[in-house]
């Protein structure tokens, strides 16, 4: 066995920003348990597994911990894997094949641009002890997304000096929690970060998939359908979305850090076969 797996820094427009993710290509499906242990040993917030299928791919992601079900940063890391080593012409589009249905990826200049399903999130009772562990003593609106509550500050200082406890906010039923403010940076229009030690990612630096539930929300409330998100992580990263329907395109650029090569072992898996 001998797979290409990369470390690519996606909502990155230079080396050692944006979201770090695994892109692996496989050679044949896999075992869960053995994807799983890929990504433990990764060690980063999602590690993505690719497989062709026909013109298209099948993409999954798993963190150090689980296997998720929508993952931004790691699916801009997997396009531009593909266009940057050839597996696919630079001009085509990519469609995966996921565990939330077909997505597109395509390229406008030096921008990738993802169509994503829209998650937007409703108002929600605050569980209690959230705003505790986030360490929010102010007012707060709290909504709830398919995936995560959403939490909306008024004043970006206290979104920045955020130091939640994560043990408290893994305790949740979601798989995580943005919280969200107006933008105090000329260039953006809105900040966030993202909380999710539940899935074993305390910290996000940038989550491509929550922005799915922050475009229809700050959509509504610029009513500007294009805007430009900051996540104010201490790797930070920019993501630009435009809301349209059901459906929401998240755009970005990506950075090839590292190109390796997973070695064969001892007691690795074959490829399975077709299937």
């Amino acid at each position: 066995m001998s797979l290409p797996l990369h470390l690519i820094d996606a909502y990155a427009a230079a080396p050692f920003s944006g979201n770090p993710a695994g892109v692996c290509l496989l050679d044949g499906p896999r075992p869960d348990a053995w994807m799983q242990q890929v990504a433990r040993e990764m060690q980063q917030a999602e590690t993505a597994f690719l497989l062709r299928e026909g013109a298209d791919f099948r993409l999954r992601w798993f963190t150090p911990s689980v296997e998720v079900d929508l993952c931004g940063h790691a699916t801009l890391a997997s396009a531009h894997f593909l266009w940057t080593e050839g597996q696919v012409q630079p001009e085509d589009a990519v469609r995966f094949h996921t565990r939330s249905g077909p997505l597109i990826a395509s390229r406008s200049g030096e921008l990738i641009v993802l169509d994503f399903p829209a998650t937007p999130a409703q108002p929600a009772q605050s569980p209690p002890g959230l705003l505790a562990a986030l360490g929010v003593s102010g007012p707060a609106e709290v909504l709830r997304s398919r995936f995560d509550y959403l939490v909306v500050l008024e004043d970006p200082a206290a979104l920045r000096a955020l130091a939640p406890d994560f043990r408290e906010l893994a305790a949740l039923a979601t798989r995580g929690v943005i919280v969200t403010a107006p933008s105090d940076l000329p260039e953006a229009d809105f900040l966030s970060r993202f909380f999710a030690p539940a899935v074993g990612v305390n910290e996000d630096p940038v989550t491509g998939s929550a922005h799915c539930a922050l475009a229809p929300y700050w959509t509504g409330r610029l009513g500007r359908a294009e805007l430009i998100g900051y996540q104010a992580s201490a790797r930070g990263g920019v993501v630009r979305v435009e809301q349209a329907g059901e459906r929401v395109r998240l755009a970005g650029r990506a950075v090839t850090v590292l190109r390796g090569v997973l070695s064969d072992f001892p007691g690795s898996p074959p490829p399975a076969g077709p299937r």
